[in-house]
């Protein structure tokens, strides 16, 4: 059975770092795209980042660009959200999920997604 889980949220100061990592089992990581969403209190999930299976294409949400980086070890089956330059804003409870494929945009990924993790919570104080 698939298990993906998330880590490395918690609490930070606006203009913070964290890294969230995702740990995968039993997933054939090469043949999905990783990607990030998270819900803030009162609004629906958003995506956030996608990266395709080969670790070159990347997509980020408006909100996040310039701020957040994905990345990905398909050795580790890990995939990681750096996140600088915290707001506010970014609090929410963030997710790490396996699509089929990235599309060319973050707009409808979540229609893509197969698989879900958890979540963890971030909380960014101003």
């Amino acid at each position: 059975q698939v298990q993906i889980t998330e880590s490395g949220g918690g609490s930070v100061q606006a203009g913070g770092s964290l890294t969230l990592t995702c740990t995968t089992l039993e997933l054939e990581f090469d043949n999905f795209a990783m990607t990030w969403f998270r819900q803030a209190p009162g609004k629906k999930r958003e995506g956030v980042s996608c990266i395709e299976w080969n670790g070159v294409t990347k997509h980020y949400a408006e909100a996040v660009q310039g701020r957040f980086t994905t990345s990905r070890d398909n050795v580790k089956n890990t995939a990681d959200l750096q996140m600088n330059a915290l707001k506010p804003e970014d609090t929410g409870i963030y997710y790490c999920a396996a699509a089929s494929t990235c599309l060319d945009t973050i707009q409808g990924l979540e229609n893509w997604v197969e698989h879900w993790g958890q979540g963890t919570q971030v909380t960014v104080s101003s």
